[in-house]
């Protein structure tokens, strides 16, 4: 059977979405893993988002809660707010106390990519404090380390992301994804998928 991984994200102007869809084409490119991509519910009204700038929403099907225990592994992406997931995120987690009640996803691995505003907006604390969330569902945390190599160390460009997990810097919203950030997106997914594999008794 198929190691299922899922990539279940929020994400405002589109920064997370992206690193969503690089993660999920990394996933799908270990043998035998099959990969969906979810988006959770937005909480803010359209008049809201719309007073914000916010595009329209991409075509990921929005994730109900159970749907979650479908799952081998699990990658949750969000952008930051003041160094913390986004409250559509925390209301996304909050909503999963039927399986927390049940451990429905004790054991299963989870892996965490993020957006920050800034160099120093939570490229740690957002992943750090999220873990919180993983804990209490038992779930197991999937850091990617070093595991991205070198570029991890550059220090010619500006670039997102963290042991960690994948990241990048929106800026005031004109900043989109570099090559670096997309590729690191990428190889943690497929590196995720790796993990979630041997896990169920596999071999990647």
């Amino acid at each position: 059977m198929a190691v299922k991984v899922y990539v279940v994200f929020y994400s405002t102007y589109g920064h997370v979405a992206k690193l969503a869809e690089e993660i999920k084409k990394g996933a799908a490119s270990v043998e035998g893993v099959e990969v969906k991509i979810f988006q959770v519910p937005e909480t803010l009204p359209e008049e809201v988002l719309g007073k914000m700038g916010a595009p329209p929403k991409t075509e990921a099907p929005v994730i109900t809660p159970q749907e979650l225990a479908e799952a081998d592994g699990i990658l949750f992406g969000f952008p930051t707010r003041f160094g913390m997931m986004a409250a559509q995120m925390k209301a996304f987690f909050d909503a999963t106390g039927g399986l927390w009640r049940e451990q429905s996803l004790a054991g299963k691995p989870a892996g965490i990519f993020f957006s920050t505003g800034t160099q120093g907006g939570g490229q740690e604390t957002t992943a750090l404090t999220a873990v919180t969330q993983l804990t209490h569902h038992g779930m197991v945390f999937v850091p990617v380390g070093y595991t991205f190599g070198a570029k991890m160390f550059d220090m010619e460009s500006v670039h997102g992301g963290s042991p960690y997990g994948a990241g990048t810097f929106a800026g005031d919203g004109s900043r989109w994804p570099t090559e670096v950030e997309l590729e690191h997106a990428f190889h943690q997914g497929k590196y995720f998928a790796g993990i979630a594999k041997r896990l169920k008794g596999g071999s990647a």
